[in-house]
């Protein structure tokens, strides 16, 4: 079966129609999404605000493959993520996203280098040759052999950043990437994020909660109750 999409528009790299999500809290029906239709442009970084329970996470999880919709379209690079086999829609995250998490989710007795090959060898394409460049790219050519433990938060995030870009996705997906970082250190994880957007054209939607990270966006979108309430068009896109 082919789950592309006919009549996928080739400007948007992310296409939501009406997209509803509900989650059952004991006998009682949660509505965390409401009707959401959002389009996200090939080239755009784009960010999600709101109050905790405004849907954004759960957003984001729906555009990234994590979760699914209750109803509504999801269609991702031109493929309609709702019809994907668990199977089809795992190969879809590795191949055309990128992940990076708060907490930076690396393996504690992996180095940085085994680190950012692991989405590699799970698409059976192991490459060390590419994870010492892009670690090389996020600056932590010198740390490339060193654990977790052995690296400070940021450097950390950026060793998740490096492991986003492993097998070259069109996509970053950030969940609150600068959220257990210092000042400092968020301004340069994310002046990072905006160089990879503006050089490799890597389309970047991510949630904060942070104002002043909202900056490096080209447009921030604010949440409210399941639904879009407020969006802002920023022009610099550079912080």
């Amino acid at each position: 079966m082919d789950d592309t999409v006919n009549g996928a528009s080739d400007e948007f790299i992310v296409q939501l129609e009406d997209v509803h999500k509900s989650f059952i809290m004991g006998k009682e029906a949660v509505l965390a999404l409401r009707g959401v239709t959002l389009n996200v442009r090939r080239g755009e970084i784009l960010c999600m605000m709101g109050p905790s329970g405004s849907g954004k996470t759960t957003l984001l999880n729906i555009i990234g493959g994590l979760d699914t919709p209750s109803r509504g379209h999801v269609i991702v690079d031109g493929e309609n993520v709702v019809s994907l086999s668990e199977e089809k829609l795992a190969r879809l995250r590795l191949r055309k996203m990128g992940f990076v998490f708060q907490n930076f989710n690396l393996l504690s007795n992996f180095t940085a280098l085994e680190n950012v090959q692991v989405p590699m060898v799970l698409l059976g394409q192991r490459d060390p040759k590419r994870a010492r460049e892009l670690l090389k790219l996020v600056g932590l050519g010198d740390r490339m052999h060193h654990y977790p433990s052995e690296l400070s938060g940021g450097q950390q995030q950026r060793v998740a950043i490096a492991r986003s870009l492993a097998n070259d996705p069109p996509i970053i997906i950030g969940d609150e990437m600068t959220g257990d970082l210092d000042t400092a250190t968020s301004y340069e994880v994310m002046e990072l994020i905006a160089r990879l957007n503006r050089e490799r054209g890597t389309t970047i939607v991510y949630v904060t909660h942070d104002p002043r990270m909202s900056t490096f966006a080209h447009r921030v979108i604010h949440m409210r109750d399941g639904r879009l309430a407020e969006e802002q068009v920023v022009d610099a896109g550079t912080g």
